[in-house]
């Protein structure tokens, strides 16, 4: 399984679940070195760590062909790797924010699941595959205010989720997300202090969630379990 983004928060959530369930893990990082590198001799079962901007075409190119050296095949991809973008209304909004926003977010999701599908896909010598996107629930909720620009951004990743659930369906690759909610992350260092407080009583639920919850269902999404789940979102949001 490779995790983009993986070196921390739900990301390294989802590798310290998935090598709990069997897996061997791909690490994959931009900045934060020293914590994949820590991740990755926790985890120990084979997991690497390998370092590439997701928005760098040939770096995720370079990026796989590294995984193809070194295990021969991918079963999993999980495009958790993603910026905030900044906190603020439609007025913090700038071009250049917007540009590096969808690059990475949208962008590197679609050249992380191009190269994955190509290797995965029966009618290409492959054995088939699971890819997990890491969405929001802000796609939804649109997130007025805070983060329409980032929500914005996972919105085109649910389209993207649904359409290559279509598309690669018939090649045994399928292509589901995950709806994060409130959760407890670093996401939140990019507001105002005490986000997590003032949000938790919208919740139903009347709490926020843990990474650990997200990843439980982003292994299950990619596990033999949910052979005949494709094109579907599971929300992991409190109820909001």
């Amino acid at each position: 399984m490779l995790v983009t983004g993986g070196g921390r928060g739900i990301g390294a959530a989802v590798a310290r679940a998935a090598v709990a369930a069997g897996s061997t893990v791909v690490v994959n990082f931009a900045a934060s070195a020293a914590a994949a590198e820590a991740l990755v001799g926790e985890l120990g079962h084979g997991s690497v760590a390998l370092g590439a901007d997701v928005a760098d075409e040939g770096a995720v190119v370079q990026m796989f062909e590294q995984i193809d050296s070194t295990f021969g095949r991918i079963d999993a991809l999980v495009n958790n790797a993603g910026i905030a973008g900044g906190y603020g209304g439609l007025e913090a909004v700038s071009a250049e924010m917007l540009a590096r926003l969808f690059a990475v977010n949208v962008g590197g999701a679609f050249l992380c699941a191009r190269e994955a599908a190509a290797r995965m896909r029966t009618d290409r010598g492959g054995s088939g595959g699971a890819i997990v996107n890491i969405s929001s629930k802000a796609a939804v909720l649109g997130g007025a205010g805070e983060w329409v620009h980032y929500a914005a951004t996972k919105g085109a990743l649910d389209t993207m989720t649904t359409g290559l659930a279509k598309e690669l369906a018939p090649f045994g690759v399928r292509v589901n997300a995950v709806r994060p909610g409130l959760i407890e992350s670093g996401f939140h260092d990019h507001a105002p202090p005490g986000r997590l407080e003032r949000m938790a009583p919208q919740i139903p639920m009347q709490r926020s969630g843990t990474a650990a919850e997200v990843a439980a269902a982003v292994v299950w999404l990619a596990s033999p379990a949910a052979s005949y789940v494709t094109g579907s979102f599971v929300d992991v949001a409190g109820g909001r």
